[in-house]
């Protein structure tokens, strides 16, 4: 597989992981970005031990993630994840940033977890890149869907 397919194939859904993180559209952006200038570099030492959506899943956690504990660094006081208003959004648009910045105050295990479940991963493929059992993955999956729908009825989404 070539670079620009997986680019091809990769991106939104990246970029989509990266949101579940920072719940900030040039952030997860620059971040995606970032991930898939890893992925071309370290493209050639892929081994082929896991697909290759797991291995790009786990630089983007991972690149996420070292993000998150430099700004936390730089600022612990700061809420990184500001959600702003936008005129005329719908009601769908509405719920999907509500979701975003759910799912940003999740520990951080429960945001990579529920993110590549919303990326449609197979719950194999995410106890891979989170290392844990997929009977694991299986029940946060559930104590997570559990918490985003107490935070949408708490706040009247």
């Amino acid at each position: 597989m070539n670079f620009e397919t997986i680019y091809k194939s990769y991106w939104q859904k990246v970029f989509r992981l990266c949101m579940g993180y920072l719940n900030d559209t040039d952030a997860a952006k620059d971040l995606a970005q970032e991930t898939f200038i890893k992925v071309w570099t370290q493209l050639p030492n892929f081994r082929n031990e896991a697909s290759i959506g797991t291995w790009i899943f786990r630089i983007a956690s991972n690149t996420c993630l070292r993000q998150i504990q430099k700004e936390n660094k730089i600022s612990k006081s700061e809420l990184p994840l500001d959600i702003k208003d936008e005129i005329q959004e719908t009601d769908i648009e509405k719920d999907i940033k509500f979701l975003y910045q759910y799912i940003s105050e999740l520990q951080e295990v429960e945001r990579i977890i529920i993110s590549l479940e919303l990326e449609d991963i197979n719950q194999k493929e995410i106890a891979e890149i989170v290392g844990l059992s997929e009977g694991n993955v299986r029940v946060k999956i559930h104590r997570i869907k559990e918490k985003l729908i107490q935070k949408f009825k708490k706040n009247g989404n």
